[in-house]
């Protein structure tokens, strides 16, 4: 995606959009938009009905916003504390939860504000409309697709936005693409050659000689040959 051909577009005095510049928040939080839709492989079209809203939602900043009014008029809500909060208008206890706020004012965090505005509206989780009802294949109702967020509520307004939107994606070459993960190319080793372990020198086999019995033999013949030698010895005399 040419980022650069992106904001040209939106820049032009056709658009009808930002005007002919837009402030380094308006950038900055349209990126963040941008980022995770090439993160998720958004579709163009998709993407370009998801801008419209949060450009509408936020009253053209492009950044997370609360609900406007004083705290008092705040505080006469049902669903006050939990009040309109993020890239939609977030309402109700139950609703921000769902998104993975636990506490008021985490919806106004990016993390949440993001996968409140994408889940939502990819997976319906707000009016139990999504994108897909409206924008899929050759089919491309942008009017009806206000549905997904709060009825028909400026329906025409935000259509026109996701036209100029729209425009700008496709000058940029916008593919709606997920990135994939470059393939794992598993290492080579050579092995090394086996070096033949020196023999040891063999130890020869313990021939035990039964010396000590020879030896008790020899002098119990020789004890013998005294007592002969003795014995003739005494005969002659």
């Amino acid at each position: 995606m040419d980022r650069s051909k992106f904001y040209a577009a939106l820049r032009s005095r056709s658009s009808g959009v930002f005007g002919t510049s837009l402030s380094q928040s308006q950038v900055s939080g349209t990126e963040m938009v941008l980022g995770e839709a090439q993160r998720r492989g958004t579709p163009l079209r998709h993407l370009a009905y998801i801008l419209a809203t949060d450009y509408h939602e936020t009253a053209h900043t492009m950044q997370p916003v609360r609900e406007m009014g004083g705290e008092k008029y705040l505080r006469s809500k049902r669903y006050y504390p939990w009040v309109g909060e993020g890239l939609v208008q977030v309402t109700w206890e139950e609703n921000h939860r769902k998104f993975g706020a636990t506490a008021p004012g985490q919806m106004m965090t990016w993390p949440i504000a993001l996968r409140a505005i994408f889940d939502g509206m990819t997976k319906g989780m707000f009016t139990g409309k999504k994108l897909a009802d409206y924008i899929s294949g050759e089919k491309c109702d942008y009017v009806g697709a206000r549905r997904i967020v709060n009825g028909t509520d400026r329906a025409d307004d935000i259509a026109r936005y996701a036209e100029t939107f729209e425009g700008a994606l496709r000058a940029s070459n916008y593919l709606g693409v997920a990135p994939q993960p470059r393939p794992t190319i598993p290492e080579v080793t050579t092995p090394k050659p086996s070096v033949p372990k020196a023999s040891e020198p063999k130890t020869p086999d313990v021939v035990t000689t039964p010396a000590e019995p020879a030896k008790g033999l020899a002098f119990f013949l020789q004890l013998i040959g005294k007592a002969f030698a003795a014995l003739f010895s005494r005969k002659g005399h």
